[in-house]
Formats: C-alpha cells, sequence, structure tokens
C-alpha cells in the first residue's frame, strides 16, 4: 500500500494531468505536502478562478514562501490550475472544483485567501454586493473553520468591513475563532495610497536644507520625475471602503507636509480609487489586477511571519480595541502566530481627527450588519 501511494504521488508531480482535480487525483487530503516539493507554506485560494483569483494564483505560484498551492473555485478551476502548474517554480498545484471538493482543498492549509464572491460594477457599491457575498464568505468560512482551523485567515471578499465580522461570528459558532489569524485584506488602500503620494514630487533645497517643498505633478511628469511608490509608507486606517479609508498623510513616509488642498484632494483619491477604476473599465471589471497584487504583497507578509521574520508590519482590518470600535484597521506586526502586536493610531491632525469619526459611523453600521447576517 506505501509503494502504491509513493507512486501516486511521485506520478501526480510529474503528470500535471493527474493533479489537476483532487478528487481524481488518488491523493488523500493528509498528503498535503507533496513530497519533493520546495519547503515552504501551503496555501489556498479561495475563488481562485475569478478576476482577482487568477493573477492572485499566479503570483502566489511564484511565491518562493510556498510549497502547496490549492486553487478552489465553483467553475474553471481546472482550467486555472493546469494553466498556473506549467510555471516553472517549486510550488506543487492543485485544484479543486464545487462545494464537494471545498475540504479536500482546506485541509491542512497553513495560509486561506479568500477573494471569492462577485465584483463590483458600475453604479454599485460596496454595500450593494453584501447580500450575495455574505453568503460565499459565511459557506467558505464554516469549511474552514473545520478543515483547517489553525490558518491564517486572509478575507478580500468585499464588502470587507462586513465580511470580517462574517467571518468572525462564523468562527465563534464552530468555537475556533482566534482573532490573531482572522485579517481582512486593506492593502489595496495603501498601495493606492503610496502611488498617489509619490507623484507628488519631493524637491530638496540643497541651498535651504531646512526647506522640503512638494509640488502636484501631471502623471507623465510624476513618471519621470516622480519619486518612487517602493519608497513611500502611508499608513491606512479605519476600513475599507469610502469614507472609512483614512490615509495618515501627516505620518508619511518619508516626512513630508502637504497643503489643506493637497491632502483633500489625495485623501478623496485614495478613497474612490476603487470607484475610479470600475468607472474606467466601463463595465468590463472593476480592480482586480491591483487587488491582486496587493493581495500577494500582503499574502507574502503573513508567510515572512510565521517563518519567523521580524518586523513584517503591514495594515489590516482585525478585531481591535484601538478604538471602541470590535473591528478596525490600523498598522499590525505579523508573526508566527499571525497578529503579534497592533499598533496605536499615533498622532492624528484636525483633519484626521475629523476624518476618523466619519469612518467610525460608518463601520460601525457595517459591523453590526455582518454579525446581525449570521446571528439572525
Amino acid at each position: 500500500m506505501e509503494v502504491n501511494q509513493r507512486i501516486v504521488r511521485i506520478s501526480a508531480h510529474l503528470n500535471p494531468s493527474n493533479i489537476q482535480m483532487e478528487g481524481s487525483s488518488g491523493l488523500k487530503r493528509v498528503n498535503c505536502r507533496a513530497k519533493g516539493g520546495v519547503p515552504g507554506f501551503k496555501v489556498a485560494i479561495l475563488g481562485a478562478a475569478g478576476g482577482i483569483g487568477q493573477s492572485l494564483s499566479m503570483l502566489m505560484k511564484m511565491n518562493p514562501l510556498v510549497s502547496v498551492l490549492h486553487l478552489y473555485d465553483v467553475v474553471n478551476a481546472p482550467g486555472v490550475t493546469a494553466d498556473v502548474s506549467h510555471m516553472d517554480t517549486g510550488a506543487v498545484v492543485r485544484g479543486f472544483l464545487g462545494q464537494p471538493q471545498l475540504e479536500n482543498a482546506l485541509t491542512g492549509m497553513d495560509l486561506v485567501i479568500v477573494p471569492a464572491g462577485v465584483p463590483r460594477k458600475p453604479g454599485m457599491t460596496r454595500d450593494d454586493l453584501f447580500n450575495i457575498n455574505a453568503g460565499i464568505v459565511k459557506t467558505l468560512c464554516e469549511g474552514i473553520a473545520k478543515c483547517c482551523p489553525n490558518a491564517i485567515v486572509n478575507v478580500i471578499s468585499n464588502p470587507v468591513n462586513s465580511t470580517v465580522p462574517i467571518a468572525a461570528e462564523v468562527f465563534k459558532k464552530a468555537g475556533t475563532f482566534d482573532p490573531k489569524r482572522l485579517l481582512g485584506v486593506t492593502t489595496l488602500d495603501v498601495v493606492r495610497a503610496n502611488t498617489f503620494v509619490a507623484r507628488f514630487k519631493i524637491i530638496y533645497d540643497y541651498q535651504k536644507p531646512e526647506c522640503l517643498k512638494t509640488y502636484v505633478l501631471g502623471l507623465s511628469d510624476a513618471e519621470v520625475l516622480g519619486v518612487d511608490p517602493r519608497d513611500v509608507n502611508v499608513p491606512v486606517v479605519g476600513g475599507h471602503a469610502g469614507v472609512t479609508i483614512l490615509p495618515l498623510l501627516s505620518q508619511v513616509n518619508p516626512p513630508s507636509s502637504f497643503t489643506k488642498e493637497e491632502i483633500n484632494y489625495l485623501t478623496n483619491r485614495i478613497q474612490n480609487g476603487g470607484t475610479e477604476v470600475v468607472e474606467a473599465k466601463a463595465g468590463a471589471g472593476s480592480a482586480t489586477l491591483s487587488m491582486a497584487y496587493a493581495a500577494a504583497k500582503f499574502a507574502d507578509a503573513c508567510l515572512r511571519g510565521l517563518k519567523g521574520d521580524v518586523g513584517v508590519v503591514e495594515c489590516s482590518y482585525i478585531t481591535s480595541q484601538v478604538t471602541e470600535l470590535p473591528f478596525f484597521a490600523t498598522k499590525v506586526r505579523l508573526g508566527r502566530t499571525g497578529v503579534e502586536e497592533i499598533f496605536a493610531l499615533g498622532p492624528l491632525n484636525e483633519y484626521e481627527r475629523a476624518g476618523l469619526e466619519k469612518a467610525k459611523k460608518e463601520l460601525a453600521d457595517s459591523i453590526q450588519k455582518g454579525v446581525a447576517f449570521i446571528k439572525k
């Protein structure tokens, strides 16, 4: 029996057609970490065939910290799995199609990423997505609670302000809730903030070292002269929709100062970045590529934390006591157990304090809506 199982496993690695769908491969759930695969972590993407999921699957296949990549969806999972499995990177890829294979997809995972759900369309708010995506997240989290209760869970499905509380309530009912391991992905807000702020060219006056001036440049000028967005770090707190997205421009690194007009422009641009993409695509989709990039960036941070890297700090929407709200996005330090430290907001200016009050009011309603969905 042992010899036969070994032959099946080796065959699955050599012949991609044998690994496309777990239900037909002969591999058992207990053998989640592939022999012969690279050392690393086991990652599942739920909603891998969607607009975000396909790009995210490719990016996670490229991540050297991933040893086994499970791709789950209710449609088209075999095709995405076959496509991604041809990439010559270390991770072994397996596909899972439909509800009957959800448990196989989840068993033994270290990190579960959830982009499943319907995307935003023109004129649709994140709140409009609630009725559809809430049920999807509930079902998937029930599977996570049963099959990999100790996994780190990254929730992308919108509206994140409500779906993270939904996930928390599902895990509480199952007796598996660990607030350190449930993280809402708000990294796209940070990515946008870094990019938009980087377009404010910082010019240093060598004759007067105390002077640091900022100029708003056009996009073409910014591409030539602007600061590299990877060198900018803007904390974004609150939530992941509209006015709940609060960039703390007073805490931007490298330090800089902005006029009231610049702060208002940047804040509005960051808060409405998703709408900007939806309108630009004119009915053809939402922010899938940038979201996949942001999700992969955050997942990589979670994996580095699991690996034991020190100083891994990202913003995330989590169970929090930073404010009176039960959930709030802020800077956190990631480690082997998930969230190992939650940072305070720090000093806020008058504009940010006013924005915080607006954010908390809307967040409270979104959180309650998610909790009520499960408790009803």
